[in-house]
């Protein structure tokens, strides 16, 4: 987290758009936003080499569509009717992406030389329809690289040969981007080693506000997980990470006292405190964030359980 920048921090002049930059690959990016302006321009910045630069916007009240605009960014505005598709997926069905290859960002996402390069080797090559990546997760300045070395994600993929799942989440917590839906590919896929830089420059207290609006989504979503069928256990040897995932989510709703265990797990079990205070900070909000779900699903239950008794009986 770091000290939020001004609009004037932006580069000027043709020098800043990105189709003017040299070794340009043949890839579409997009970036999924709203009101993204202290986030934007360092992940921009990161990718002058694409082809295409594609921005989603959600009538951002900030600078973010200026300083999408300064970078030659294209900008589509998506206005969310709480249906399907979400803001990534209607940019991949309805952004006529000029590239074979598309490559998704978030606004805090950073990608380095050397995952640059490895993207460049990767779209060479016939053998996948889409690459997992992995996080490198920046908080307070310090790389969790104990505890929070994010699974694999798919995030480079050729255009119509994957798409989001959609898992019925419907206006949740007030979102219109996809959130907790995977990518799914349509046939095989490798794995990048190079590491997705995730860092953020947003103050630690708007991070904290964002992780009280994801507890919302969260809390609505738990209300349904446990009353599905849990995963084949066979699905913990799957060589999909995403089926892995699932698996250990499920198992994970089960469990009693989630917000101990989340803390126990990363700051114990995954050496959390290997990342010094800045991971002893992490785990702790964490843990925190665990809580808040647990007692907005404890909330909401309440609320049901009331109108229930207050229904008149038929």
């Amino acid at each position: 987290m770091k000290t939020l920048p001004t609009i004037n921090r932006l580069p000027a002049g043709p020098e800043s758009k990105l189709s003017n930059q040299p070794d340009v690959l043949p890839i579409s990016v997009v970036i999924a936003v709203r009101n993204e302006e202290a986030n934007l321009p360092g992940c921009l910045r990161s990718i002058p080499w694409a082809d295409e630069v594609v921005v989603v916007d959600s009538g951002s009240e900030d600078q973010t569509h200026a300083i999408a605009q300064q970078f030659g960014a294209r900008i589509l505005q998506f206005h969310y009717t709480g249906g399907w598709p979400k803001k990534r997926n209607w940019a991949l069905e309805e952004g006529s992406l000029r590239n074979e290859w598309v490559l998704i960002l978030d606004a805090d996402e950073r990608v380095t030389d050397e995952l640059r390069d490895e993207i460049a080797q990767a779209i060479r090559s016939d053998q996948y329809v889409g690459y997992y990546v992995r996080w490198k997760f920046i908080f307070l300045d310090r790389w969790m690289k104990h505890c929070w070395n994010h699974g694999w994600m798919l995030r480079l993929f050729r255009k119509g040969l994957a798409e989001y799942e959609d898992l019925g989440l419907r206006g949740q917590g007030g979102w219109d981007a996809e959130v907790h839906e995977n990518i799914v590919p349509s046939g095989p896929t490798g794995r990048l080693q190079s590491m997705l830089l995730h860092e953020s420059e947003d103050h630690l207290a708007r991070w904290i506000r964002k992780q009280n609006e994801y507890s919302d989504w969260n809390a609505a979503r738990r209300l349904q997980q446990p009353q599905g069928d849990a995963p084949s256990a066979t699905d913990i040897f799957s060589r999909d990470p995403v089926v892995r995932r699932r698996w250990l989510k499920a198992l994970y709703l089960r469990l009693p006292g989630r917000p101990l265990l989340m803390f126990l797990f990363l700051y114990v079990f995954k050496a959390g405190f290997l990342d010094g205070r800045a991971g002893y900070y992490f785990c702790a909000l964490r843990a925190w964030h665990e809580l808040a779900i647990d007692a907005k699903v404890y909330e909401s239950r309440l609320a049901l359980a009331a109108e229930s008794s207050d229904r008149p009986n038929t």
